[in-house]
């Protein structure tokens, strides 16, 4: 009987490799990356030292958002073709829905909770937070935010520059018809010029670029959504060096803060999920309802500024009606970025095998 052979020694195991459960993919799974925690950091460094990115700052950061604004609509254009554009202008039923959303359900909303609060101090705040309610969706981050979740970009470029457009007309009429210190007939050259120059301009020539660079911009498109991130950095340090620069909350006590800053997590969360179920009703896929989701629960800090300047001329009641505005702007950025950073995540991500 032949002598039995022995079983070969086990393999040696190698090192074990870096490990996929370690702090980073921790914080990956909770929604907290590198971005995230930038947001924080650079709120963090405008309450620490305002001065450093406020309008009184020697460097010129209005110039530097507002070229880096520029030149993300620059490479936005350059990844889209006119054919694309056209397609995404017939989607009439997502336009439909975002600016009915912006114009509409916000304002109500505002409308439903006007009876909780009281009279003078009360009475502003509301004021305040109804003309947050009447603007239009920011641009550029309403664009950004699409991109990085992997959602329509030529509709969500078309309708935030279509909500801008529209928000220089009904803004000031639903002011008019409920606040009646708003200034009827306000001069609105600039808002469409700043509009024309930041937007058109930029992504028209990235368009017609489009067939001569498109594919170069395909290749590089993570690198362009790092330099879209890094823009939204930039715009969030510069908001909150202003405000805390300007005392802007110095005059609220921590709790009446704090209960603001709820009502506009609040205000947030139910428009989104409104505006999510409603996707989910018409049937919108999913491209259409991360454009919806984004372009429709964003607010302008940038027209709300120059809006309450042109609209409120001599009130001394301005501070506090950018307040609100200027919470939920901060807030909308950190919020929609985690949802955004997670979307795109899902849908680069290969399922689990089983």
């Amino acid at each position: 009987m032949p002598a039995s052979v022995p079983p070969p020694p086990p393999a040696p195991t190698s090192a074990p490799a870096a490990s996929p459960t370690g702090i980073s993919a921790l914080l990956a799974r909770a929604g907290i990356d590198w971005f995230l925690l930038g947001l924080l950091g650079v709120v963090a460094l405008a309450w620490w030292a305002p001065g450093l990115g406020s309008k009184a700052s020697p460097v010129p950061w209005k110039v530097i958002t507002t070229v880096g604004v520029t030149a993300v609509f620059f490479f936005y254009g350059l990844r889209l073709s006119f054919a694309k554009l056209r397609e995404g202008m017939r989607n009439w039923r997502l336009h439909v829905v975002v600016q009915l959303v912006t114009f509409g359900l916000f304002p109500l909303l505002a409308l439903l909770v006007r009876p909780f609060f009281g009279a003078d101090k009360g009475e502003l705040l509301w004021q305040s937070i109804f003309f947050l309610c009447t603007l239009p969706s920011t641009v550029s981050t309403s664009v950004v935010m699409v991109s990085v979740a992997n959602g329509n970009v030529p509709a969500a470029i078309f309708n935030a520059s279509i909500s801008s457009l529209l928000g220089i007309v009904v803004t000031p009429l639903w002011l008019g018809l409920l606040l009646p210190t708003a200034a009827a007939g306000a001069p609105v050259g600039s808002l469409v010029t700043g509009l024309i120059w930041q937007v058109v301009v930029p992504v028209t020539a990235g368009m017609l670029l489009n067939r001569r660079f498109g594919a170069f911009a395909e290749r590089h498109r993570l690198r362009l959504r790092t330099f879209d991130q890094l823009t939204i950095l930039l715009i969030v340090f510069t908001a909150f060096c202003d405000s805390f620069a300007e005392g802007l909350f110095s005059s609220f006590a921590p709790l009446d803060l704090a209960l603001l800053g709820a009502g506009m997590v609040a205000l947030y969360y139910l428009v989104f999920f409104a505006v999510g179920g409603l996707s989910r009703l018409l049937h919108f896929d999913r491209d259409d309802r991360i454009t919806a989701l984004f372009c429709g629960s964003k607010k302008s800090l940038v027209q709300g500024s120059v809006m309450a300047s042109l609209l409120f001329p001599a009130s001394p009641a301005t501070g506090l009606l950018l307040l609100p505005l200027m919470l939920y702007h901060a807030l909308q950025i950190i919020l929609a970025s985690v949802m955004a950073q997670r979307m795109g995540r899902e849908s680069v991500q290969p399922a689990p095998a089983r």
